[in-house]
């Protein structure tokens, strides 16, 4: 493994911006200092008129490996996400067959182990009838990022709708349970209704059939249910005003039992984009009217919701561009969510310390990871440079995904990624991927 030292960088970490030099070595950061002086064997990068800032950790992903690779593999999304500073990923149970145990996770684990150039963990699934398999976990809370129920948005026995089942999860569970949450009844009822009177249905409809009462009562449910066993629940891309009520910014992000995530795309885009981009935006849940992602900017800012993410789903372009009720929903964003935020960091909107804040440290901080998610002396080097004066336009020459399209296409950051290190391996640079050093299993402090 080889040693590097950045020099001359500005440094963003725990608020601040400082200037200086950081060692790596042994895929640690070693020393930060004003000056480091080192040995000729150590590799220098110049990272002037660059800011240096904790790797991404995106806390959830779909990247379809097992059963679904027409879309995505873990190799072809870890690779766009290194390129885009996400140095770390927490990937969903959804794929075929879906991870109901744990033989089949640590299956996932492996091919993770074999393939992903970024850090990775894997959240258990919940069926309705795999409750056995679920407490297994507790045995493992220091080895798995979490457990997913889906109480709304999915089909079969992925969508967790039993009340007793739910009930036996936050009452036995003593790891993160994260959920998304939309309600099936509603949406159905809304579904009904909207067909009888219009008949053909577009995209533009989608996020009046996913409401926001959807996504309120069933949020509010899950709240419930983890307040009875004080348990720990962690609320998956909030996209309405109304849930907000739901959240706090009076209690220490390290003391809080229940946290909320939003994702770059209901940050960015509003139901008034439909027209333009149609089932390329479908996702769940919806994006929603205007007023919704005002919403969110403030809470995001006010600390009300805790952590940015992706919900990164890949479909071919043939699966997005069928008709809208068949359309599948979700969007490839894991290679563009840092240049995003930065985007709205020249906007003036939010500050380089905040995008570090809600895409590192707080992901760190609500799932425990250990020794990642800060530039601190004695972690891992998880880190990425950036050139804010630089620009990087999205085409499809540069798009890393497998399905070969993203929604944010054409469009036309402020800055550039031109470094990213996981575990101080320098996996994405000038001269492109060095594919030789693979991502590690990431390990949580939980006691």
């Amino acid at each position: 493994m080889r040693d590097y030292l950045v020099k001359n960088t500005c440094i963003v970490n725990e608020g601040a911006k400082i200037y200086g030099d950081v060692l790596i070595k042994d895929g640690r950061i070693d020393k930060i200092a004003p000056a480091i002086q080192t040995s000729s064997n150590i590799i220098e990068i110049d990272g002037s008129n660059q800011f240096l800032l904790p790797g991404v950790i995106d806390d959830q992903v779909h990247f379809r490996e097992p059963g679904l690779t027409h879309k995505a593999s873990i190799y072809t999304e870890a690779k766009a996400a290194v390129a885009g500073g996400v140095t770390s990923f927490m990937e969903m149970p959804n794929t075929v067959p879906p991870a109901f145990t744990h033989e089949l996770l640590e299956q996932k684990y492996e091919i993770a182990r074999n393939t992903s150039l970024a850090n990775y963990s894997f959240y258990m699934g919940t069926s309705n009838d795999n409750i056995e398999e679920v407490l297994k976990i507790n045995e493992r809370k220091n080895d798995i990022c979490g457990l997913k129920i889906f109480m709304g948005s999915s089909t079969g026995n992925l969508l967790v709708d039993n009340p007793l089942m739910l009930d036996k999860v936050f009452g036995g569970v003593d790891v993160l349970i994260a959920t998304h949450c939309e309600d099936e009844e509603i949406i159905r009822r809304n579904l009904a209704m909207l067909k009888d009177k219009k008949g053909t249905l577009s995209p533009a409809d989608h996020p009046v059939i996913r409401d926001e009462e959807a996504c309120f009562e069933s949020s509010f449910r899950a709240i419930q249910f983890a307040k009875k066993y004080g348990g720990r629940l962690h609320i998956l891309h909030i996209t309405t005003e109304k849930e907000l009520q739901l959240f706090t910014n009076m209690v220490p992000l390290k003391d809080k039992k229940i946290t909320a995530e939003v994702c770059v795309h209901h940050l960015h885009f509003t139901s008034n984009d439909y027209k333009d981009y149609g089932n390329l935006i479908k996702c769940n849940p919806a994006i929603k009217a205007p007023h919704n992602r005002e919403a969110l900017w403030r809470a995001l800012l006010d600390d009300r919701l805790d952590v940015i993410a992706t919900d990164h789903a890949p479909h071919t372009w043939e699966e997005k561009n069928e008709p809208y009720e068949k359309a599948h929903a979700g969007l490839p964003l894991v290679q563009h969510p840092l240049l995003l935020m930065l985007h709205y960091v020249k906007e003036g909107r939010i500050t380089i310390e905040k995008v570090v804040e809600k895409m590192s440290h707080a992901v760190a901080e609500c799932f425990q990871v250990a020794d990642r998610g800060y530039i601190r002396e004695g972690y891992f080097a998880d880190l990425v440079l950036v050139d804010m004066n630089r620009a990087t336009t999205v085409t499809k020459e540069n798009i890393l995904y497998k399905c070969g399209w993203s929604p944010l296409e054409h469009f036309t950051f402020p800055a550039t990624i031109t470094h990213t290190f996981v575990n101080g391996n320098l996996v994405y640079g000038k001269n492109g991927f060095d594919e030789s050093h693979k991502g590690q299993r990431l390990k949580f402090n939980r006691s």
